[in-house]
């Protein structure tokens, strides 16, 4: 059982990082419980932010190059995969095609302009968030990582699929899902707990915009597709990541 969970984490941080790790079985038994360490990715990035905020305050490194810095982090760490994700997301929805061509649009792999417009408004309105987290909003900005991760899971394992084949439905099908969505709705409860004990106000913000999200999630992914895939699970990921903190900074106003 350690054996598989060992390979269930090396094909996790595998597909959605790029942390090197050593060579794993990728049979369908070590694929179980992958979605069990997938939030584990968004600690990794979480840390790392903190400690990225805490070293460049101390070496004093000039702000803008900070916050570059900061937002960049989730994009180095997991390849960019949930931001082509959430760019495919993006030239699909803004077709205003019927249901069977917006999916074949989220299937094409070139960038549209609506993908190049959103990829461009996504990041001035993440650096002006990032610019705008301060020290004391730190250790709920840090958990926000984790958060989408276990969100995103969750509707692997729980919401309806777009499709029967697909990463995504490889994932539910091989899954223990009944375990994952306990493990994952664990860590949620834990995250949740850390955020409030830490700052009760921006902690409640942080979980309010993740669960406005993911309501919205599940509608639009139902409306404009008939369920979730991986570039939908994607664009979860990468705009959670922005409402949350965002809910934060907007918050810390009154």
């Amino acid at each position: 059982m350690i054996k598989r969970l060992a390979n269930s984490f090396g094909i996790a941080f595998s597909m959605y990082s790029r942390i090197p790790m050593p060579r794993c079985d990728w049979t369908d038994e070590n694929m179980k419980y992958v979605m069990c360490f997938f939030p584990w990715v968004g600690a990794v990035i979480g840390a790392l932010g903190f400690g990225w905020y805490m070293l460049a305050w101390q070496l004093g490194v000039a702000r803008p190059l900070r916050v570059i810095v900061q937002m960049l982090i989730p994009v180095l760490v997991s390849g960019g995969i949930h931001l082509d994700g959430m760019l495919d997301t993006a030239d699909a929805l803004s077709s205003w095609r019927p249901m069977e061509r917006r999916i074949e649009i989220l299937k094409d792999s070139h960038a549209g302009a609506f993908a190049i417009i959103t990829c461009a408004v996504y990041f001035l309105l993440l650096y002006g968030v990032t610019d705008s987290v301060g020290e004391e909003m730190l250790p709920v900005y840090a958990a926000v990582f984790a958060v989408s991760r276990c969100l995103s899971g969750l509707s692997v394992v729980s919401f309806p699929k777009m499709k029967k084949e697909g990463t995504v439905s490889e994932f539910s099908k091989k899954a223990e899902t009944k375990r994952i969505r306990i493990v994952l709705a664990g860590y949620l409860a834990l995250l949740c707990i850390w955020m409030l004990w830490k700052n009760p106000r921006y902690g409640a913000a942080a979980i309010a915009g993740a669960g406005l999200m993911f309501l919205y999630y599940y509608r639009m992914s139902r409306k404009n597709f008939g369920g979730i895939n991986g570039d939908l699970a994607g664009w979860f990921v990468s705009w959670c990541e922005l409402v949350m903190p965002l809910a934060i900074v907007l918050v810390s106003w009154f």
